[in-house]
């Protein structure tokens, strides 16, 4: 049993080369080609060279199981779309994290495709343009749905960047959700038209993108979910943190910007004609007082 022990010990210790998911304690899952313990985190390598991974607390993890051996599938085209909207400014989004929710399937893609690298900036930013939004707004909301996961599954069954459910994201277009572009114009598609619907009432829109508009509608206003109330305070509090970041930079700018005031010595008003006779004048009447206060009486 000593022996089975140590050898069950070392096994733990050293990294593990097949591909599994993660199952975590939170209901999220992590898919990984290979796994090591260090310390009291177990690094868990998203591609096989090492070159991704995702850092866990070993005490978070709840169990292990294989990844699914899946079909591949052909990758689904792009879809555009024509409606003329206005510029907005640029925003950067953080990097994105590989989790999904338990017991869902990675996308076929996902495993068998290896998707190139993706500007999530250009993506949103042009999305934003497009639909006439926010883009702080924009990436607020992506990072509550899914914390910039493209590959994110929510245990009801929401997809990708912006979480859109099947029949929404059939809806908008979207033939693939794990698209990071197709899934983030359809859903700031769907947060523009929530915002028209609800006369751009941000709170009710918020409202209605996480708990849907027969809730709003139902509540006259925003439904009483712990879940959604939290999830509309959580957007709208990093929203506009944004904003006031963006307001005291470009305060700090135009205040560096200011050149200083200039010190003005005054000159000295130089002496005229008229002012040096006045002047000597004045200095022979003086002495001239001083003399005849020096004679003595009856001179």
């Amino acid at each position: 049993m000593r022996l089975a022990t140590i050898a069950l010990l070392a096994m733990t210790a050293l990294p593990c080369f097949a591909a599994e998911v993660a199952v975590l304690k939170n209901g999220f899952s992590i898919w990984h080609e290979r796994r090591e313990v260090i310390g009291e985190t177990t690094r868990l390598y998203t591609k096989a060279d090492g070159s991704s991974y995702v850092d866990v607390r070993t005490a978070d993890i709840e169990h292990f199981e294989a990844a699914p051996d899946l079909t591949p599938e052909p990758p689904a085209m792009a879809v555009h779309y024509s409606t003329p909207f206005a510029k907005s400014a640029n925003n950067a989004p953080p990097a994105s994290l590989p989790y999904q929710r338990a017991n869902q399937a990675p996308a076929h893609s996902s495993l068998s495709f290896p998707q190139p690298r993706v500007d999530l900036n250009e993506v949103v930013n042009s999305a934003s343009d497009r639909y006439r939004l926010d883009p702080d707004l924009v990436n607020s909301v992506i990072k509550a749905e899914s914390g910039f996961n493209s590959h994110a599954v929510s245990p009801k069954g929401a997809q990708g960047l912006m979480q859109l459910m099947p029949g929404t994201a059939s809806q908008l277009g979207v033939p693939n959700a794990f698209d990071p572009r197709a899934n983030v114009e359809g859903g700031t598609r769907y947060l523009r038209e929530l915002l028209e619907r609800y006369n751009f009432d941000l709170v009710k829109a918020l409202a209605a993108y996480n708990a849907g508009p027969q809730r709003v509608e139902q509540f006259r206003g925003v439904p009483p979910y712990y879940e959604t109330r939290a999830y509309v305070a959580r957007i709208v509090k990093d929203f506009n943190k944004k904003k006031i970041a963006q307001q005291k930079a470009a305060a700090a700018k135009t205040t560096a910007a200011k050149p200083a005031p200039a010190k003005t010595t005054a000159a000295k008003k130089p002496a005229t004609a008229n002012s040096s006779a006045s002047a000597a004048k004045s200095q022979a009447a003086t002495a001239q007082q001083r003399a005849a206060a020096a004679k003595p009486p009856g001179q």
